[in-house]
């Protein structure tokens, strides 16, 4: 009977070590005097481990088949305007010279007055974020003034490069400028994010002074115009077209109208020093700035007054006041009194 027992118990075993490689020591003891020490497997809890591990790695899968969202649009950005003539005479020589070669390109030029350096991009969802967005830039001005130490930063431009041949810009000179406005970069960077404001890219900061997008004119790329041609700038690789001197930085929108000067429509401004050729300028730009405005909220109004259902309602109303005066003999009155 215990032969039996052993042969009976030792088949099992055997069954358990072939079919499930994880296994337990137990020790069974029957109602006799002896024990048998036999492998015991725990099927359930490994089918449960095996199932959540499956369920994991389909998880895992799904989560890098999905696309990231992408919420994070720039639509504001910061600014430092070209306003030397000669690096603005020079790069209008550069866009004709390209024109002249493929007419088809002239929709993909930049025009004069939006020409500048993109110091930093970010997104301003509403105007509380603009209004925090005004604050950071004002906080900027004393760290730009102190690394200045009361020096202009000139910005030298020399020759032409590409972003994959689809955006064409004139090149900052290389020197030790380079650096300081790369700082100037940096800490405007961490300024507005230490404010809660979504700000900077992936790519590097590499400061340039755009002439050309062919992004401008999308119907470019059906009609075979895939690249711009460096044989198209070739005569100014290594022209010298300048320098700027940093003293304005703005806070500009890239959605909103532009100004008729073909400058973006601006939201704040800091000062950095004194421009070199005096402050009349400053101020004759300050107030040229306020007329700009002034001018398009009178053409705001009169588009406004162009509207039909507008046009209606100011007749609707003139002639109801005309019926009250006409029925009011007072005003008759009164107003034959005015003429003697």
């Amino acid at each position: 009977m215990i032969a039996s027992l052993y042969s009976s118990l030792g088949d099992r075993v055997r069954f358990c070590l072939k079919t499930k490689p994880k296994q337990q020591k137990r020790t069974i003891q029957d109602g006799s005097s002896f024990s048998i020490l036999m492998e015991v497997t725990d099927e359930p809890q490994i089918n449960s481990e095996r199932s959540k591990e499956k369920e994991r790695i389909k998880s895992d899968r799904v989560k890098k088949r999905k696309p990231k969202r992408k919420d994070y649009q720039p639509n504001y950005f910061l600014s430092i305007p070209i306003t030397n003539k000669e690096i603005i005479k020079g790069i209008k020589s550069l866009q004709n010279a390209v024109i002249q070669q493929d007419k088809r390109l002239a929709q993909a030029m930049v025009r004069d007055g939006s020409f500048h350096i993109t110091l930093l991009v970010m997104q301003l969802l509403n105007e509380d974020e603009v209004n925090i967005g005004t604050d950071a830039l004002l906080e900027l001005k004393p760290f730009i003034e102190e690394l200045l130490q009361g020096k202009h930063l000139s910005l030298p431009f020399e020759g032409i490069g590409t972003f994959g041949n689809q955006v064409g810009f004139v090149k900052l000179a290389e020197g030790d400028h380079v650096n300081s406005l790369s700082e100037i970069a940096e800490t405007a960077n961490r300024t507005f994010q230490e404010k809660g404001i979504r700000a900077g890219e992936s790519r590097s900061f590499k400061p340039h002074l755009t002439f050309m997008k062919l992004s401008k004119a999308p119907w470019l790329r059906k009609n075979g115009v895939k690249k711009i041609d460096p044989d198209l700038y070739e005569k100014f690789i290594s022209h010298r077209f300048g320098e700027e001197i940093l003293y304005r930085i703005d806070l500009c929108s890239m959605e909103k109208k532009k100004q008729s000067n073909g400058y973006y429509h601006c939201e704040s401004s800091i000062v950095i020093g004194k421009k070199p050729i005096g402050i009349q300028e400053l101020i004759n730009e300050a107030l040229h700035r306020e007329m700009m405005g002034l001018k398009s909220k009178v053409k705001q109004i009169k588009e406004l007054l162009l509207k039909p259902e507008i046009q209606a309602k100011i007749r609707r109303e003139l002639f109801e006041g005309r019926l009250i005066n006409n029925s009011n003999p007072a005003n008759d009155v009164i107003f034959g009194t005015t003429l003697t």
